[in-house]
């Protein structure tokens, strides 16, 4: 089984419930793409997309990423973020509880509101690379 959080990681899946334990529609329109780096110096960064090659009318595609150091600890990964695509989070501890299931790392950062309603959402991630 897997503990360490270093190496390159790439975005199998990711799920959304509320606040009653209710699957949501897919976070990124249910194509989602991604990828996330934890250097073994503490440096991180991460990119999240809706993979889709169209969009809906109307809809809109979500994109993500951050950067900055990190440390893993007691189950939990914390970022200082430096550097975002969402300047509201820059200066901010990124904060994600990690558990392991077989080769995958998951994800999951606090409940948080998206679009009126809070999701708990969950990334699992498959290594693809030692860095």
């Amino acid at each position: 089984m897997m503990t360490s959080v270093t190496g390159t990681w790439r975005l199998v899946r990711a799920v959304s419930h509320d606040a009653n334990g209710n699957e949501l529609p897919a976070p990124y329109g249910g194509h989602a793409m991604g990828r996330v780096v934890l250097a073994a110096d503490g440096r991180m960064m991460a990119v999240l997309c809706d993979g889709r090659r169209t969009i809906p009318d109307g809809g809109t595609r979500d994109y993500n990423s951050y950067c900055g150091n990190y440390t893993f600890e007691d189950g939990q990964l914390i970022t200082r973020v430096d550097a975002a695509s969402d300047a509201g989070r820059i200066g901010s501890d990124q904060v994600r509880d990690v558990r392991f299931e077989g080769e995958l790392m998951i994800l999951r950062p606090p409940p948080r509101a998206y679009g009126g309603l809070v999701e708990q959402r969950e990334l699992y991630w498959e290594k693809i690379a030692d860095i």
